[in-house]
């Protein structure tokens, strides 16, 4: 078994969770993979000038939503200025997140542009100050943890940046540190590379909580990269999208129960069913089809005809569509696959 995470006075009944997806981890999702397994989801990553000026609108209000189901859940946050940054995460403490993540770790280069995100790598005076700002706004019983990839780069400069910034996070009152195994240069290019997880669980001590990130597309890959590192749990990010059965599928293992099988079909089309209700509750029946689109395709991993189920759903603009398609390809039931690693290369983790 694995032991549970304690981050903070949150306490997380299984390590292996559901990470900050920009784009994909919204209400919806984080319901999906709690349901599934999942011991904690983090939202998509959210800017503070947008938090600052969210209003209940339509159109954003299920930025801030929360279900009472998915607690204890967090709230990402990225920005460029100190103050203002702190400013954003009391707002997401208003709104009900149990847990305050920073973004270091956002590869994207429009973000990075702007100075945010992985930017922050780079500049560890000011991400310090952000960390500080941010853990002397939110109240003490609300942990503050952070995101981070191993460095703006493959530099000395960059490790000595990244392990600048993460003892000074500490010494600052930060819970828990996400690592993911790349840089920030690299994006999503090359493999995750997992012995910095390790060097990093060893160099702040067993008594500092780390997780780790890159490369989980599968149950055995969350528990494999914990025996090899010693981290303390994994935050999965693309191998969860389209694929709640993860989080289950991993805690199979961690019971020392033989890997289950991929869900049926008729398991597949009865998520995906529940995937699109929720949808609709979250953003209305206009808006639903297209958000789900993405997500459907993702699904149809699992299906042994995955490029031909696939295409069903590329186009996806009604609810009757999507009808349309479960008819057509999921009315027999029939084992499902487990979803090939090459269809996770896209997305952006948070």
């Amino acid at each position: 078994m694995l032991a549970p995470l304690q981050i903070g006075n949150v306490a997380i009944d299984f390590p292996i969770v559901q990470a900050a997806l920009s784009g994909y981890s919204d209400l919806p999702m984080r319901r999906i993979a709690r349901q599934h397994g999942a011991g904690y989801a983090i939202c998509e990553v959210m800017l503070d000038q947008f938090l600052l000026a969210v209003k209940k609108r339509q159109k954003t209000k299920h930025f801030l939503t929360i279900h009472p189901d998915e607690h204890p859940v967090g709230g990402q946050l990225m920005g460029a200025e100190p103050e203002q940054f702190a400013a954003g995460a009391l707002r997401l403490v208003q709104a009900g997140f149990d847990v305050i993540d920073i973004n270091f770790g956002c590869p994207v280069k429009k973000v990075l542009g702007r100075c945010r995100g992985g930017f922050h790598l780079s500049q560890p005076e000011v991400a310090i100050e952000i960390i500080r700002r941010t853990r002397d706004m939110v109240p003490d019983h609300i942990p503050v943890t952070v995101k981070m990839r191993r460095g703006i780069d493959d530099t000395p400069q960059a490790r000595d940046q990244f392990f600048q910034i993460l003892d000074g996070g500490f010494e600052a009152g930060i819970a828990a540190v996400t690592v993911h195994g790349r840089t920030v240069q690299q994006r999503y290019i090359g493999p995750s590379r997992w012995e910095f997880l390790k060097e990093v669980k060893q160099h702040i001590g067993p008594d500092r909580i780390v997780l780790g990130s890159g490369d989980l597309f599968r149950a055995e890959d969350c528990l494999r990269m914990m025996a090899q590192t010693g981290i303390d749990g994994v935050t999965v990010a693309r191998g969860a999208i389209g694929n709640p059965w993860i989080f289950e599928q991993a805690r199979a293992l961690a019971a020392g129960q033989p890997l289950p099988p991929p869900p049926t079909l008729h398991q597949q089309a009865d998520v995906m069913r529940q995937h699109f209700e929720l949808c609709e509750q979250t953003y209305g029946v206009d808006r639903a089809p297209l958000l789900m689109r993405k997500f459907c395709i993702k699904y149809t991993a699992s299906h042994p005809r995955m490029e031909q189920v696939r295409l069903a759903f590329t186009r996806l603009r009604t609810r009757e569509a999507f009808e349309q398609a479960l008819a057509e390809h999921y009315t027999d039931d029939g084992p499902g696959q487990y979803p090939p690693t090459e269809v996770h290369r896209t997305q952006s983790e948070g």
